[in-house]
């Protein structure tokens, strides 16, 4: 004979389970598990015994605004022998006794979301349900507890920015486990218009990780009008907001954006959008990483080539939407593809900066990276875009004045030192192998010819007479004058006549360029058979201060036309300005709950004062989830040091980074960071 059990008060135990299933970061005030792993509550009887065998306990387990079996979102289940982890279930671990130990154990491909468990159709309590990466039966298993820590528990990390030959680390702030963020989160995907338009198929979608990242690369960003988190500018000045490079990391934005009605929050750009969906990854349990691509290609109409024309005088005539970016941001999370043929499992790249539309809607991916390295370009999603990204041909196309045309030879490439944070470590790991064979392997043509690149095809390794590169000199610091150096050669046997234009602009990380910051037009260079030259071009920090962009970035083109042939070759390159580095000492040992100082230092580079100074310091874990910052009453002269102190109260032990902010009038914003240990 079955009979019920007469339960009176219960235990959800938040701050065991939390802790067993990595979720204790986000507070243990609330049950927050995760998907094929069970958790455990203590039942306490008001009368009689838990009997094996004999006592029943009716389970209903239920998500969203229209639960149903047949969509998964409503599960009913009685009580086991022992827990099966392969469906929703229950079992009793304890003996018999007035005090019920409950094991529940979610199903591993159970929908995500906030969920109300019943008992006996009496007893309620709700609990959060997240993807579970250490779960082998979970598409997002990851099986390393090294990367498990750094791509779903890591609540900072490192962006790469500034350019190829000189990648710049960003310290960034993820936050995802920070008060407030998980429920900012779940409002993203409850904001998405497909769950506007039928809530009860949207929440059975999330059973799907494929189908939750899909929603946040467009969720993140807000180009559809349909309340995503962050609005796109990359224009020079950002009126109605603040200028993407004054984030210091995602938990401000998301928290603006919750407690704003879902208004978008002004202004992003790549690594912004990135960083944002970062976070929101991690804070669901998807692994996830940033990753940056050097010479980015944006090809919009799809021909995989990105073509530019210029004057005489070494200009760019911009007549098309095609861009080359110095960088680009984007996400990768990690999944099975059981959609897709074998073989493309692992890392999904997708991309939440609004670029072009995919089915609609301003996203794209996830799409296998190991797609875009096999050139399988009809695997979902947007793969041609993202083989764009990478692999895009740039053609230059020399128009003379009197009209005539003629091709540039010119080595730029598109995609390369396509980099992330290496696991563990703060240095840079190389993933451009993940994305492409190398460059002029058999495995690359084969990848064109499938991908139908027909202008990497019929590319002719042809060897110029006349050769050009550009040197840099050592140091290049933000204030101080320096030269840059076009290297010209003559590789043929007889006596060469030129022309060189040698140019220099401010210019954006995105490709867009600004005004002048010195120039050269030599129109009679002579080079000698196997002669050379190396030809300066001064920028001046007097020319060029009020012209630099944000991103701190000149680009140098120099252009070589042989007189007589008309044949042109080309080199180009950017100079990222250094920003004076930050100097932080932390005063007092860092331990849980004791009060430390930062103390900041700055030396001003410039030769000019520096006004309206303020140090901010931000960081997972020891600002207390939002930022503090210290303003400097007086300017500061030129080679005087700004200097502060700033007291901040670690709440959590570990290794965590404290991201630091100068902000001044001619500066900018520059960044800095420090790995802090904070002891028990």
């Amino acid at each position: 004979m079955a009979f019920s059990l007469d339960i009176g008060t219960w235990d959800l135990a938040c701050q065991f389970n939390n802790t067993d299933h990595h979720t204790e970061l986000n507070g243990t005030d609330r049950l927050i598990v995760r998907r094929g792993q069970a958790f455990t509550i203590n039942l306490y009887l008001n009368s009689g015994s838990y009997q094996p065998g004999y006592s029943q306990l009716h389970i209903t387990a239920e998500t969203g605004p229209q639960p149903e079996e047949q969509y998964g979102t409503r599960a009913v289940f009685g009580l086991s022998n022992e827990i099966n982890d392969t469906c929703w279930s229950a079992a009793v671990s304890s003996p018999p006794g007035d005090t019920v130990c409950l094991s529940v154990c979610a199903a591993p491909d159970a929908p995500i979301g906030r969920y109300v468990l019943t008992l006996d159709e009496r007893i309620q309590f709700d609990f959060i349900l997240l993807f579970n990466p250490w779960c082998p039966r979970d598409v997002v298993y990851m099986d390393s507890e090294e990367k498990l820590a750094e791509y779903v528990l890591a609540q900072d990390g490192i962006i790469f920015r500034g350019d190829a030959e000189y990648p710049v680390p960003l310290a960034w702030y993820f936050g995802q486990f920070e008060e407030g963020i998980l429920d900012a989160c779940f409002r993203i995907l409850d904001m998405n218009p497909k769950h506007r338009r039928n809530p009860g198929k949207d929440c059975s979608g999330r059973r799907n990780v494929i189908y939750v990242t899909r929603v946040l690369s467009a969720m993140i960003n807000s180009n559809d009008r349909d309340y995503g988190v962050l609005e796109g500018c990359w224009k020079d000045t950002f009126d109605g907001g603040v200028s993407p490079m004054s984030w210091r990391g995602s938990v401000q934005i998301l928290r603006t954006w919750n407690s704003t009605s879902c208004l978008p929050v002004r202004y992003g750009q790549c690594w912004v959008f990135a960083a944002v969906g970062c976070t929101v990854s991690r804070a669901l349990g998807i692994p996830c990483r940033v990753v940056t691509n050097y010479y980015s290609a944006h090809d919009t109409n799809s021909n995989l080539v990105i073509e530019r024309y210029l004057n005489e005088k070494g200009e760019i005539e911009s007549s098309t939407r095609d861009m080359i970016w110095n960088y680009h941001c984007w996400v990768e999370s990690w999944m099975t593809r059981p959609d897709l043929p074998p073989g493309f499992d692992g890392w999904q790249a997708s991309d939440p900066t609004p670029q072009e539309k995919s089915e609609g809607v301003f996203c794209c991916g996830p799409v296998p990276v190991r797609a875009i390295k096999e050139g399988e370009l009809t695997l979902k999603y947007d793969a041609p875009f993202v083989f764009a990204e990478v692999n895009a041909d740039l053609v230059y196309t020399l128009k003379y004045n009197d009209g005539s045309t003629r091709k540039i030879v010119n080595d730029q490439k598109v995609g390369q030192k396509i980099s992330t944070k290496s696991v563990g470590r703060d240095a840079r790991e190389d993933i451009t192998h993940l994305y492409k064979y190398p460059e002029g392997s058999a495995e690359e043509r084969q990848v064109f010819e499938k991908a139908n690149h027909q202008n990497k095809l019929l590319q002719q390794k042809g060897n110029p007479g006349l050769h050009i590169t550009i040197k840099l000199s050592m140091g290049i610091r933000k204030g101080c004058d320096f030269d840059v150096f076009a290297i010209v050669s003559n590789n043929t046997e007889e006596n060469k006549k030129c022309r060189l234009v040698f140019a220099s602009r401010a210019v954006s990380y995105n490709g867009i360029v600004g005004r002048e910051c010195g120039f050269k037009d030599l129109l009679n260079v002579e080079l000698a058979p196997g002669g050379g030259e190396k030809v300066p071009l001064r920028l001046n920090y007097s020319k060029y201060c009020n012209n630099l962009m944000e991103d701190n970035l000149i680009r140098l083109g120099a252009l070589l036309i042989d007189s007589s042939t008309k044949e042109a070759v080309m080199a180009m390159r950017d100079i990222v300005l250094d920003d004076p580095e930050i100097k932080i000492r932390i005063l007092g040992e860092p331990k849980e709950k004791r009060k430390l100082a930062a103390e900041l230092t700055l030396q001003n580079p410039l030769p000019e004062p520096l006004q309206g100074c303020c140090f901010t310091i931000e960081g997972a874990n020891l600002t207390g989830g939002s930022s503090i910052t210290e303003k400097l009453e007086s300017p500061i002269e030129p080679g005087q040091e700004a200097k502060v102190k700033i007291y901040f109260t670690p709440t959590q032990s570990g290794l965590r980074k404290l991201v630091v902010d100068f902000d001044s009038d001619k500066l900018g914003h520059v960044r800095g960071y420090k790995n802090v240990i904070i002891g028990k």
